[in-house]
């Protein structure tokens, strides 16, 4: 029986991806700093071993004996990467979780900066190939390249980098579709978007990047895999779909050009498509596993029973619920 431990392991990729391999006959061990409530189907299989990432020798303490696979969903640095190679001995592969982000256009533009020197124009669709941003700790995804870098020169065992897109899943603390869930919840039937609704940030649903994971420690190599959902579907789309998930009317008031004072500014805004290149994964022999409309609906309802229980959503989404200034911008329209 193959053993994998999964850094982050009560985190939303992570317990996708402690699913798919118990279900096809791994042992897994959860690494995780804090007790966590995990799903009964997962908290009954599993090996908790409780550790801070931070303290020099937590990574080897749980791994120790070996292990075939070391999943890292929640590396961020190269100071992380420096802790992994350090057991990569008692490592068969290694899967690191980076982020499409880290790519810059042919102007040296990225995403985390697009409001400083405007939004990247990305070729459609993305390959691994694309030139990332320069490594340092200046933003989340610069520091992500330094990580993936720091591995793929430094690693003497596989090491596969996985670039999720707009990730969605239960148990996520950061939920995009939380901008459409809380206004159905609220009895709001009317959402405008920007850019006609037009936008296209490639989603990507946990089980499709834990399906690549196992297809990854498959065929173990080191290389860079992008992970996204079998569609880019517009904000437009997103939005028709979340509704049929709580099966309620949404009039879509899809407004010219940017957003205005926030007033049609979605998660998955932008005024081009960021849309993943999925053929690398597929040579591989990689299949998703569910599409967006299938897997939305639990996640749709995990954001809705984690905001129930009071847990603290990622500060970005509170600002994007200005009613009001909604309210009056669709007001002016009528």
């Amino acid at each position: 029986m193959r053993t994998a431990l999964i850094v982050g392991g009560s985190g939303q990729i992570g317990q996708a991806t402690a699913r798919n391999l118990l279900d096809r006959g791994w042992s897994v061990r959860l690494a995780q700093r804090h007790a966590a409530r995990l799903p009964d189907d997962i908290a009954a299989r599993v090996e908790i071993v409780a550790i801070d990432r931070e303290q020099p020798g937590a990574i080897a303490k749980a791994v120790a004996g070996g292990v075939d696979a070391l999943i890292d969903t929640v590396a961020f640095d190269d100071r992380h990467a420096r802790r992994l190679l350090e057991v990569e001995a008692d490592v068969g592969a290694l899967v690191v979780i980076s982020t499409g982000s880290v790519c810059r256009d042919a102007d040296g533009r990225t995403l985390d900066e697009a409001a400083e020197t405007g939004f990247p124009r990305f070729p459609v669709p993305i390959t691994e190939d694309q030139p990332t941003a320069a490594p340092g700790p200046a933003t989340y995804s610069t520091r992500k390249v330094a990580l993936e870098q720091a591995l793929l020169q430094g690693a003497r065992r596989p090491v596969t980098i996985v670039r999720p897109f707009a990730i969605h899943g239960p148990g996520s603390t950061h939920p995009r579709e939380w901008w459409f869930v809380k206004r159905l919840l609220d009895g709001r039937r009317r959402a405008p978007l920007a850019w006609r609704g037009e936008s296209r940030f490639h989603t990507s649903a946990t089980v499709n990047i834990a399906e690549l994971i196992r297809v990854a420690l498959d065929a173990p190599a080191t290389r860079v895999l992008n992970a996204a959902d079998p569609v880019a579907h517009s904000v437009a789309e997103i939005g028709r779909i979340i509704a049929g998930v709580y099966d309620a009317p949404l009039d879509l008031v899809l407004l010219d050009g940017p957003p205005e004072n926030g007033v049609g500014a979605t998660p998955w805004s932008g005024p081009r498509p960021l849309i993943a290149d999925m053929s690398r994964a597929e040579a591989l022999g990689y299949r998703p596993v569910a599409t967006y409309q299938q897997a939305i609906g639990p996640a749709c309802k995990s954001a809705e029973a984690l905001a129930a229980d009071g847990v603290p959503f990622a500060p970005y989404l509170a600002k994007l619920f200005d009613y009001a200034a909604e309210d009056a911008r669709l007001g002016d329209l009528s």
